[in-house]
């Protein structure tokens, strides 16, 4: 609830006071693969890719690709250095897709109890967004920071732990916050809410499928996107120590 709370008051104070608020409520559709490898006890790599579509599957939304190095403090702290290159297209009638370079800083945590599994993580990105005017790029970027927390909890529904064959429920939630001297009115980023079902198919490989929605707040302030979405996400964990790990 203290979070709510905090998102609320974030969105509240970021809001011009004179501004009418007006919230476009889009559908899409999200694909994402997550791959963890770990190649020592101390060392591994990340790699997620994403595929995004909107108004359902009718066009092109965003797609990433983000690779990184991860330390493994033990085997419930990690953490991970990265770069993203994302590729952001423009609404309907526009034509120009906007590159951005990114990189990132994450520490992840872990915990797996009896009838119930959690992953937290607070990410730190360096945000490099090239400019666009009248639909064409620019010279130069746009730079902020942004601040991500992440809170996954899985549930396993016919099982006492989460292991092979095991059908899970999902939900995660995960707040986005700006900083930087060109944000003005939206330090508040967006909300990402999902809930579903998961099913582990082996040790390192599950898939989750469910409902998302995206709250976010634009540059203006005063404007609003509220994305329905059909998320469907693989993760995957490969392990390559030796067999007595």
């Amino acid at each position: 609830m203290t979070r709510r709370y905090l998102l609320i008051l974030i969105i509240f104070f970021s809001i011009p006071a004179t501004a009418q608020k007006q919230v476009n409520k889009h559908s899409g559709v999200w694909l994402g693969y997550f791959n963890q490898t770990r190649l020592t006890d101390k060392w591994g790599i990340w790699l997620d890719l994403h595929a995004r579509r909107t108004d359902f599957l009718d066009r092109w939304a965003t797609q990433i690709i983000r690779p990184g190095i991860t330390y493994y403090a033990n085997d419930h702290l990690r953490f991970t250095l990265g770069y993203a290159y994302a590729r952001s297209h423009p609404a309907a009638g526009l034509n120009t897709v906007r590159p951005e370079n990114r990189l990132w800083q994450q520490v992840l945590w872990t915990s797996r109890q009896k009838r119930l599994q959690t992953q937290q993580w607070i990410r730190v990105e360096e945000r490099f967004n090239r400019k666009i005017a009248n639909d064409q790029l620019q010279y130069g970027y746009n730079f902020n920071f942004r601040f991500r927390y992440l809170l996954n909890l899985m549930v396993p529904l016919n099982r006492d732990f989460i292991e092979p064959n095991t059908l899970f429920f999902a939900f995660n939630d995960e707040i986005h916050i700006n900083a930087g001297k060109e944000i003005t009115y939206n330090v508040f980023d967006q909300n990402r809410l999902f809930f579903g079902l998961g099913y582990q198919f082996t040790k390192g490989l599950n898939v989750q499928v469910g409902y998302m929605n995206q709250f976010q707040q634009l540059p203006a302030g005063n404007r609003f996107n509220s994305n329905n979405v059909l998320r469907i996400f693989a993760f995957h964990n490969l392990d390559f120590r030796s067999k007595n790990h």
